[in-house]
């Protein structure tokens, strides 16, 4: 049994990410084990809580993974903790657009049977802030709202006023927060700066949002809270693959390039025989010694398009091991780093297309099918993915598509050229751990090192 938050909020924008990063570090900071999730397929997010709780960060994404794999997965993430902080997406009720309440933060919260703290933005609010929360907490009997935190409350006054209103609603409040400027994390074009690259600066304000927690949180309750959610009967998620022979190397693009990873790929990778190694295409100017295989996760290469571009050198050997035939497999920004340049630059010219910045966000979760087989999936294989960027390349698919996509309209897009599937689909293995395991035998087949 760990003991469990879902952090929730009405909208984006309250402050979830500032509050459950906060509890993480302040729960933390006391000597417990905290275990940090995020709802939905945010990869941002969990660099925060990662270096707020000294463990990986952990999405659970009932859309692309399931219903039925929330809750192993939680326990996976969270065995041997105390507790477990987990922070939802947009708003409580909103999940993936057109299917209810799948994918929502509500849904993970009944999935795990985990009492939700409601974060409030009361910067413009007063009584009305009851009906609010009276709203919330009735629109779904089976979702528990064990309490709110109430944020960015402007003087002694207001919060008076607050609690005056709430006092009758049956719901606590466990904690009121003064607008702070010091616990802000900067966003840009696709939300939040990720840790890496703002490592000190991302320490010191995690510092700062703990401190906050601390002093406006009522951490005792708020634990007691937890402690109140009943034992979980799901076993936790393995990675259990058999093992290919020989232990390819699989080299995963990392730094602050290439930040989108879930943790679950690279255990899957490892329990299918792979040597997972990781690398940095902004500092290491060859591939890992022995590379079989390689993968490049999403991130923003478009920040880093000329210092990518001026690494000529590893860009001639991703080339090389493409034109090998050994596996590649590139999601949105490791799309772009394969194309011939990126708004203009120059990089491993792997595919016949161009990559560049546009204003227009490309933003959803997406029914798959694997059109031509691939190292990733047999042609006719169904996945469940997301797109998140604020790119486009020309053209948008390959002679082979990597994928046909369903929703928000028919279309397909992506590259199968090979031994590289490139797109910018992103996709949690977890939901079809057979991934890793075709992934690894291309790695030991013809062309191999």
């Amino acid at each position: 049994m760990v003991a469990r938050l879902v952090i929730a909020a009405p909208s984006s924008g309250a402050g979830k990410t500032t509050v459950a990063t906060g509890l993480m570090a302040a729960f933390a900071g006391r000597g417990l084990a905290v275990s940090p999730h995020k709802v939905g397929p945010d990869y941002i997010d969990p660099g925060y809580h990662a270096l707020a709780t000294g463990r990986p960060g952990r999405n659970l994404d009932a859309f692309m993974c399931g219903t039925g794999l929330v809750a192993p997965l939680f326990a996976h993430g969270a065995r041997g903790c105390d507790l477990a902080v987990v922070e939802g997406v947009m708003g409580l009720y909103d999940g993936a657009a057109d299917q209810g309440e799948l994918a929502s933060t509500a849904q993970v919260a009944k999935l795990l049977k985990a009492p939700v703290v409601l974060v409030v933005d009361a910067s413009s609010q007063s009584r009305s802030v009851a009906a609010l929360v009276h709203g919330f907490a009735s629109w779904d009997p089976e979702v528990r709202i064990g309490g709110v935190i109430l944020n960015k409350v402007a003087t002694d006054r207001h919060e008076h006023l607050l609690r005056e209103a709430l006092g009758e609603s049956g719901v606590p409040v466990l904690g009121v927060l003064r607008r702070a400027p010091a616990v802000e994390t900067p966003s840009r074009h696709l939300g939040l700066v990720p840790v890496a690259e703002r490592q000190a600066a991302a320490v010191e304000a995690v510092a700062a949002q703990a401190e906050q927690v601390r002093a406006g949180c009522d951490l005792e309750g708020l634990l007691a809270l937890a402690r109140s959610a009943p034992p979980l009967p799901d076993a936790p998620w393995e990675p259990s693959l058999e093992p290919v022979a020989g232990r390819p190397v699989v080299a995963v693009a990392g730094g602050a390039a290439f930040t989108f990873s879930y943790a679950e790929h690279a255990e899957l990778l490892s329990a299918a025989g792979a040597e997972v190694v990781p690398f940095d295409p902004l500092r290491d100017e060859e591939l890992p010694e022995g590379t079989a295989g390689l993968v490049i996760g999403g991130g923003f290469p478009e920040v880093y398009g000329a210092e990518l571009s001026a690494n000529a050198r590893l860009r001639k050997a991703v080339a090389e091991l493409a034109a090998s035939g050994a596996p590649v497999a590139a999601e949105c920004a490791g799309l772009l780093y394969l194309a011939r340049s990126l708004d203009g630059q120059p990089m491993c010219g792997v595919l016949d297309a161009e990559a560049r910045m546009s204003r227009r966000l490309t933003l959803g979760y997406r029914d798959a099918v694997a059109i031509g087989d691939s190292p990733l999936a047999a042609a006719g294989t169904r996945m469940r993915g997301h797109e998140f960027h604020r790119t486009v390349i020309e053209p948008g698919a390959g002679e082979v598509p990597a994928w046909g996509l369903r929703q928000p309209e028919r279309r397909v897009e992506g590259f199968v050229r090979g031994g590289v599937h490139a797109s910018y689909v992103h996709t949690h293995w977890a939901g079809v751990p057979e991934t890793a395991r075709r992934f690894v035998e291309h790695c030991t087949g013809p062309g191999a090192p």
